[in-house]
């Protein structure tokens, strides 16, 4: 195994479980109204992907747009009233902890979830499946979210506009990567 391998090996792992401490930072501060976690983490996270990036300008414009597709998927999902975020200060606009997520969530896009790039049907999986789980579990293990009755418009709202934001992520990162 050269050096660079094990390097690459090791920023992938970093990159994938670094993204999953900031979750569980997220949603279980927010559980308990603390924004504080998820910004802690998120910050320290992000900062270290951006450092050790080969591509750091791809991911901060990747974080950038995430962040606008986060104002668009929670914020549809806050104002359609089919979604409550814990400790939201602002209404229908995403709570801190959620932009932290996203911010968060943009780092992978070139690392360990680089693999969205290569096929076409895998951000269709994520968002319509794995993005809402990640939200039931944010729900049923942190009461961090709640979806309003009847759940399913909830779920299908996220997973639909996860869809489209995962995309829309995937043909940028693609289109960076190209240059």
């Amino acid at each position: 195994m050269t050096l660079w391998t094990a390097s690459a090996r090791g920023r992938w792992w970093a990159n994938l479980l670094g993204n999953q401490v900031v979750w569980v930072c997220a949603v279980a501060g927010s559980g308990h109204g603390w924004q504080w976690p998820a910004l802690l983490a998120a910050g320290l996270y992000v900062a270290s992907q951006l450092l050790t990036s080969p591509r750091a300008g791809t991911d901060l414009h990747l974080m950038l747009l995430a962040l606008g597709c986060a104002i668009g998927v929670d914020g549809l999902a806050a104002s359609s009233g089919a979604v409550q975020y814990a400790a939201s200060p602002w209404g229908w606009f995403p709570p801190p902890w959620i932009l932290a997520l996203w911010a968060s969530f943009a780092m992978t896009l070139t690392t360990s979830l680089s693999v969205l790039q290569r096929h076409w049907a895998l951000p269709v999986v994520l968002g319509l499946f794995l993005a809402p789980l990640a939200y039931l579990s944010a729900e049923r293990g942190f009461s961090a979210v709640h979806f309003a009755s009847p759940m399913w418009h909830g779920i299908l709202l996220l997973g639909s506009t996860w869809t489209v934001a995962l995309l829309l992520l995937r043909a940028t990162a693609m289109r960076r990567a190209s240059l």
